[in-house]
């Protein structure tokens, strides 16, 4: 990512509604497969460590994350996380079948040859065990954001469940999220266009918000997450996926 947008990233990581909401949704999805306490799970895209935090927090003990931001990591390991190094998402030097669950969110779009990655994570999970995987929806929505972000790519809930079925992951289950915000994202992308309208700003869409705006969004998207907790969602902002390595 630009090198601006990623010291943002790391203020903001914390706090900001999108990066909150999206790890609730993370650790519900956990909660749905009744990850036991024990499991071996890999964070790819680990950044700083928060989603980690919740999981230690919650009782999980075997943890490993990796990122290839060396500030992430160094504040990763500020928290007291040993088991986290700088590490190519898309070459993985963890032996097969190390890992009960592998969490990657917002990550495979980063990466170039993303059908590579999806055979390494499918590589080093063990038998039966699953992926989350979270990634930008809609070739359409396409911005200046992704551009600051060092994007390949966005992709529909067809696109994700094809480069998974090729990588030998079987798709449990398929949903968007952050369908509260896609209508209006998608009219303000399509003015964008239509007036060849940017966004100059390095940081693409990500900025500090005040904080009464902050935690109104943060609710809103926490109210769509305990819905996602019933049923998939048609559209959104992103897509997500849990997928399974067969046994």
């Amino acid at each position: 990512m630009h090198p601006a947008y990623e010291q943002t990233y790391h203020q903001l990581e914390e706090q900001h509604w999108w990066f909150a909401a999206r790890r609730s949704a993370v650790f519900d999805l956990v909660g749905e497969l009744r990850v036991p306490s024990d499991a071996a799970i890999l964070e790819i895209g680990c950044s700083g460590g928060p989603l980690l935090l919740a999981l230690r927090k919650a009782g999980y003990h075997n943890l490993t994350g990796i990122d290839l931001s060396e500030k992430g990591i160094a504040l990763a390991q500020a928290r007291g996380f040993s088991n986290v190094s700088v590490m190519d998402g898309a070459r993985l030097e963890f032996a097969d079948n190390s890992f009960d669950l592998v969490i990657a969110s917002d990550v495979l779009e980063h990466i170039e040859d993303d059908a590579q990655a999806l055979r390494e994570w499918q590589r080093v999970l063990r038998p039966g065990g699953r992926l989350i995987v979270f990634v930008p929806a809609f070739p359409f929505l396409w911005s200046r954001h992704d551009e600051v972000n060092y994007h390949f790519r966005r992709y529909t809930g067809t696109d994700l469940r094809k480069v998974l079925t090729t990588a030998r992951l079987q798709v449990e289950r398929l949903s968007y999220w952050n369908f509260t915000l896609f209508f209006p994202t998608s009219v303000v992308r399509m003015l964008q266009r239509k007036t060849q309208a940017t966004i100059g700003n390095s940081n693409g869409d990500l900025l500090k918000l005040p904080t009464v705006l902050n935690k109104s969004l943060r609710a809103l998207i926490g109210l769509e997450n305990l819905l996602l907790r019933r049923i998939n969602l048609p559209v959104g902002v992103s897509t997500f996926a849990i997928a399974r390595k067969a046994d």
